[in-house]
């Protein structure tokens, strides 16, 4: 069974357990406890005691454990990659780019003297200067979600203790190997004790972290109900909070778009990580006279997609995380095929030990459609058609998602119309997947996002520092 991280010591949880999966054969590996109030309460009271002294510790000493820190990321990133792919599914090539990104925000902590400077202006009035200073919170957590359990913790705590905060993660009861080998990893570099603490758990210890009166904020990532209910929760509780939800991410194709580019991207972002992530494209919208090219040569080239465990050799699209959410997604299908979407390709045939979904594309789909409004997560494409770019964004803008939103053209005109009118804060123009990088804020908008301040970038560091401004006269 796995073991909390509290303070430097890994201890037991009294508590019931649930399976940790190989969800490519369906394999038991672990038992994860699903710990509660009083275990969030322990791993708190460690990350508060250590605090007073890690928040004095030099900016300078906390960076150099930090590039300790991303050495050995470094060093033991290909087994990274390879436990992710053993407890997520997703490919060993999707694993060694989550682990790179993870590895990239780090990169972006280091920066930390630059972004952390404050402000001054003298004589601001006769005689009197002006400064302002940013100090930690105190102690803050994350709860990041299964689908990426390398790369989103690495968004929260690396820049969270460079700026002088003591944490507290919770990861995902699905995958929560990745976390355990990053706290491992923190622990040798040389961090001091209870600076970072891990606490296994479901909804019970979320909401205590949500709850808990020394937590000073809490950072979220997944779906749009939990999101909502946790940024509820936690602002009742007087708390900074950055939650990140769903999707419904729309890829405007234009009759002019260069299909040999655009193909390609759109199955990597509909298939790549089996659809489980927040930046997958669902909905490609076909505009004017494209639609029925655009269609079969997407539908030719998803049928040569390989499905398989993601450590074979050519696998391209790998299993669901657990059965339930399997036969979830195959429920999605079979709502689309009700309420009168077209089978264009179906991916329900594959077969195997593990929860396996082939990729599967439904044609003439709207957003009055289950399948055209709700988030899926999961390998499955819905195509829809539309005459106009305006009619493309207004079907893009009809769900209340505004996480990510793409346009396949060779005009810079309408590129322009595209990204000023959609409502989505991540757009991406011959891009499939609009990430931006360590250095921008990851910019969901409406349900797709609940605070002020989003992850990574110099919100990041804003999220977890507090200002102080100080009018001097001497």
């Amino acid at each position: 069974m796995l073991k909390n991280l509290i303070g430097a010591r890994w201890e037991e949880a009294n508590r019931p357990t649930l399976p940790v999966y190989n969800p490519a054969t369906g394999e038991v590996l672990e038992e994860v406890p699903l710990s509660g109030p009083e275990e969030v309460d322990r791993a708190v009271g460690a990350a508060d005691r250590a605090f007073p002294h890690w928040s004095q510790t030099p900016l300078l000493e906390r960076v150099r454990l930090m590039f300790r820190f991303k050495e050995l990321l470094e060093k033991h990133a290909e087994d990274l990659a390879r436990l992710v792919t053993l407890h997520h599914g997703k490919t060993l090539e999707e694993a060694r780019g989550e682990v790179r990104r993870g590895i990239e925000v780090v990169d972006f902590a280091l920066s930390a003297p630059t972004l952390l400077q404050g402000r001054t202006l003298r004589e601001v009035t006769g005689g009197v200067d002006q400064n302002l200073f940013h100090y930690p919170l105190g102690v803050v957590a994350g709860i990041p979600p299964f689908n990426f359990p390398v790369m989103i913790p690495l968004w929260m705590f690396p820049i969270a203790v460079v700026a002088g905060n003591t944490f507290v993660l919770k990861p995902s009861e699905r995958t929560p190997l990745g976390a355990v080998r990053l706290a491992e990893l923190f622990l040798e570099a040389g961090f001091p004790e209870g600076v970072l603490n891990l606490v296994h758990g479901g909804k019970e210890a979320a909401e205590a972290l949500a709850a808990h009166p020394q937590v000073r904020a809490v950072q979220f990532v997944g779906s749009e109900p939990v999101a909502r209910r946790l940024y509820a929760l936690a602002a009742a509780h007087g708390k900074r909070v950055s939650a990140a939800g769903g999707a419904k991410n729309h890829l405007v194709v234009l009759p002019d778009a260069d299909l040999e580019q655009a193909v390609p991207a759109i199955l990597n972002s509909a298939f790549g990580n089996a659809g489980e992530r927040c930046l997958a494209g669902s909905v490609a919208v076909a505009v004017g006279e494209v639609g029925p090219l655009l269609l079969e040569r997407v539908v030719e080239a998803a049928q040569r997609l390989k499905v398989g465990p993601g450590w074979e050799e050519g696998v391209q699209v790998g299993p669901l995380i657990r059965e339930e959410h399997r036969r979830r997604v195959v429920g999605y299908i079979q709502r689309g095929l009700e309420e009168g979407a077209g089978l264009a390709l179906d991916g329900r045939g594959v077969e195997g030990p593990g929860f396996f979904l082939g990729p599967t594309v439904l044609d003439r789909v709207s957003p009055r459609m289950a399948v055209g409004r709700e988030e899926i997560f999961g390998p499955v494409l819905s195509v829809s058609y539309a005459q106009t770019l305006e009619e493309a964004i207004a079907q893009a803008n009809a769900v209340p998602y505004g996480n990510m939103a793409c346009v396949f053209t060779q005009s810079g005109k309408a590129a322009r119309a595209f990204r000023e009118r959609v409502q989505a804060g991540m757009v991406g123009v011959n891009v499939g997947v609009a990430q931006p990088l360590a250095f921008y804020p990851f910019s969901g908008w409406r349900d797709s996002f609940f605070g002020d301040l989003h992850p990574h970038g110099p919100d990041a560091f804003l999220f977890y520092t507090q200002r102080k401004v100080v009018v001097e006269r001497w």
